[in-house]
């Protein structure tokens, strides 16, 4: 049986993107089975979103596409 978002979250390995070295208006992402996550990276300890995979991929292609620019 998976274990809980909650526990996987608390094991996430998070990383930021390697473009925004020096920036401090970054999202770090953490992996994890079937998921996800993504924080705030100057609030670690704050709210996060979880995405299942096939949501992210889609989220991110309208992102690169310039769909949800406002």
């Amino acid at each position: 049986m998976p274990e809980p978002v909650r526990v996987q979250l608390a094991r996430a390995r998070w990383r930021k993107a390697t473009a925004s070295q020096g920036s401090q208006g970054c999202v770090e992402l953490a992996p994890l089975p079937g998921l996800v996550a993504v924080r705030d990276s100057k609030d670690p300890e704050g709210p996060m979103l979880v995405f299942e995979r096939a949501q992210w991929r889609l989220l991110a292609e309208r992102v690169g596409r310039g769909e949800l620019d406002l």
